[in-house]
């Protein structure tokens, strides 16, 4: 494929986190601190989320995995600096719901916030993708999704909860540890998890994501959606909180660098 479509790729990502960056700034401004600013920032987030990671679906398929995984490394960079508390992904606030910080309704409500945020912004993926700028997107604005899952559903269940599982214990880790770089290297952790997991479950480890850009489509059934992409991620998400507070793993992971410090 020609550079051209690639920069066309490129330019489509650039522009849907400018026009998140904007939302955030004027959310913000309008929008009082509190649970409703809290809701529209997660919602914007997922769909700037969900924006590029329609993109990537036609890097990855035109360009190589790659090609892919150095744009969701450098994507995954700009979110970290630019999301502030929110997170475009439910379990977070499921795992902050069991250490006591937050309650379920809040997670309910932050939950459907994000899926409004991905789900919806496809209209406005479809619209850039139907102008067929580049002939990477010929055909794409109407066409049928197939599936990502390429192994069994309890399987990739398995997948996608160990990787996730492997992500948040890493997350913790960098977050107690505090090296210079913590951002680039969870970046770089995810990223690889992600590419590792491409040919088999797709690779998502967040349940928003995976139901935004591939509910009812063809490959996997709505229930086995669910198994996959929701309960395995949020059940491996969810084990990180008690598995990182065992001392033995908590030895492991963080070793005796506070009391080093201290």
């Amino acid at each position: 494929m020609s550079l051209p479509a690639l920069l066309v790729s490129t330019g489509y990502m650039g522009i849907s986190c400018a026009l998140a960056q904007t939302a955030r700034k004027l959310t913000s401004r309008m929008v009082k601190e509190g649970l409703v600013q809290e809701l529209f920032f997660e919602a914007i987030a997922a769909a700037e989320l969900c924006a590029c990671c329609f993109e990537l679906i036609i890097v990855a398929d035109n360009f190589g995995v790659a090609t892919y995984a150095i744009y969701l490394f450098l994507l995954t960079v700009w979110w970290s600096q630019v999301w502030g508390d929110a997170t475009a992904c439910p379990y977070t606030h499921m795992e902050d719901m069991v250490e006591g910080k937050t309650s379920p309704r809040n997670v309910a409500l932050k939950t459907w916030a994000q899926l409004m945020g991905g789900c919806c912004v496809f209209r406005f993926v479809q619209v850039l993708w139907w102008l067929e700028l580049a002939s990477t997107h010929e055909g794409r604005a109407f066409a049928e999704c197939t599936a990502d899952l390429q192994v069994n559903p309890y399987l990739g269940a398995i997948i996608e909860g160990i990787a996730t599982l492997l992500c948040r214990l890493a997350s913790r880790s960098l977050g107690e540890l505090g090296p210079k770089h913590a951002t680039l290297i969870d970046s770089f952790i995810g990223t690889s998890l992600v590419v590792a997991a491409f040919n088999l479950s797709g690779g998502y480890f967040n349940p928003v994501l995976a139901t935004a850009l591939k509910w009812g489509c063809t490959g996997h059934t709505n229930i086995e959606h669910i198994i996959v992409y929701w309960i395995g991620a949020c059940v491996g998400a969810v084990l990180s909180v008690p598995l990182f507070k065992l001392p033995t793993v908590h030895s492991i992971l963080v070793g005796d660098a506070k009391s080093k410090d201290e």
